[in-house]
């Protein structure tokens, strides 16, 4: 983090990337002195309520996050910022977007947690956008205009106010991870039953992880006078997350079942002192690890892999089969997970694998209709990125039916793509499959 003392003694001249923290009120006109340099400018968590109208003067601009401060509008001024592609406003109380604040390069649209009741038609014309990230507002509808964006991946639109999906929303060709959990329109899982764990019987020790959704502890569950068992406890936050509410991932787990592909729920914390939510969970083995990291600001939409990660084909085809096997065991249930991604699967050096990370899971009516049909190969098209990613990174190179389904899951006919079934049935087919994963 940057201090205020040092942008004004002239001490970061040339820097690419700005961060500042500091309870600002006003823009500071020194970040001006840095026009021919700057890139990135992070202005989050700050006390702002305004940009200045020459803010097109930072013209190597790409990146803008604004977010947990005090707009109540998207400003206008970042619209004439020409190279500008991220914009991030999350947690303001913005009510109003208007056209004018649309940068013409707009790959990325962070407006989550605020209050925003409508969005300009004006949005369907950011050709480059492929993430809009719009959960906790109070949208009733979509623009139809954004029919028109054909690079959109990755739409997060859960906790607002709609009573339907679109049906252009569920064609468009390049749709590969999409939440909608929390609105009129969702269905509610069916009631599952599950152990209620008294928080008594949980002894905490050292912390594993903490999300956006909330944190994860390594604990001991003392199921009998002598006798304890290792597990991880997930305590949930209330607050939303840029996928949603934390909650809805807590129902998602739980509906979610058991499979060799998930990490188990094995029961739900109870009488907790301060009346936390959160599940207990399968401990994993320190033999698995991530996948891959996460998308960067420079990718997008695509997530980073380890420089030098290779997989044998052997390997690659286990976890291709696994997360097929998983994903349609979800989907049988009427679940989309709504981010099947490599950064959100664990694995081992053997090629075993666990999907995690419910955040942006939504559920559907299990009923085969042309919805339903659209929502299952919506995510087949993420599976067939991450299928793509597997197999760039094979020794030795694939063979041909194996590049051909990855195309086939990321065909732009949204409904032309095969079903999990189908994807699963392929892949287990094949000899190879077959003897390391029966």
């Amino acid at each position: 983090m940057h201090t205020l003392e040092r942008l004004r003694a002239g001490k970061l001249a040339g820097i690419t990337r700005l961060d500042l923290s500091c309870g600002l009120t006003e823009f500071p006109v020194e970040i001006f002195d840095l026009a021919d340099s700057l890139e990135v400018l992070n202005l989050t968590g700050n006390a702002l309520s305004r940009l200045p109208e020459d803010l097109y003067r930072l013209k190597h601009l790409r990146v803008l996050f604004c977010s947990e401060n005090r707009f109540t509008e998207l400003p206008a001024s970042i619209g004439q910022c020409l190279q500008l592609q991220i914009v991030g406003f999350k947690a303001n109380q913005i009510r109003d977007v208007p056209a004018q604040a649309l940068p013409p390069l707009l790959r990325w649209l962070i407006l989550t947690d605020n209050c925003i009741e409508a969005l300009p038609d004006a949005l369907g014309a950011c050709s480059a956008l492929q993430k809009l990230m719009l959960a906790g507002n109070r949208l009733q509808q979509l623009p139809e205009s954004l029919a028109a964006c054909e690079q959109l991946e990755l739409v997060r639109i859960a906790a607002n106010r709609l009573t339907e999906l679109p049906d252009w929303l569920l064609k468009l060709p390049a749709l590969a991870w999409l939440a909608y959990a929390g609105n009129p329109l969702a269905v509610s899982p069916a009631e599952t039953p599950i152990r209620q764990i008294p928080w008594e019987h949980l002894q905490v020790q050292q912390q594993l992880g903490e999300g956006a959704s909330g944190v994860i502890q390594q604990a001991l569950w003392q199921r009998q006078e002598n006798q304890s068992t290792p597990v991880a406890i997930k305590l949930y936050k209330g607050s939303i997350t840029s996928d949603g509410s934390p909650l809805n991932e807590m129902s998602a787990c739980i509906a979610a079942g058991i499979h060799p592909q998930l990490i188990e729920v094995q029961g739900q914390i109870a009488e907790h002192p301060q009346a936390q939510v959160g599940l207990v969970m399968q401990l994993i083995a320190p033999s698995f690890s991530n996948l891959a990291g996460p998308p960067s600001l420079e990718s997008c939409t695509r997530d980073i892999y380890a420089s030098g990660t290779r997989f044998s084909l052997n390997i690659a085809l286990r976890l291709a089969c696994g997360i097929a096997s998983v994903a349609e065991h979800l989907h049988a249930g009427g679940i989309c997970h709504g981010d099947l991604y490599g950064h959100n699967i664990l694995w081992d050096e053997d090629g075993d694998c666990l999907l995690g990370d419910f955040g942006a899971a939504s559920f559907y009516p299990t009923a085969n209709t042309a919805q339903a049909q659209a929502l299952e190969r919506v995510e087949v098209r993420a599976f067939g990125i991450l299928l793509g990613e597997l197999l760039a990174r094979c020794d030795p190179a694939p063979a041909e039916w194996l590049l051909d389904l990855k195309s086939r899951c990321t065909h732009p006919d949204v409904l032309a793509r095969p079903s999990f079934a189908q994807v699963h049935g392929e892949l287990r087919a094949c000899d190879t499959v077959q003897c390391i994963h029966p």
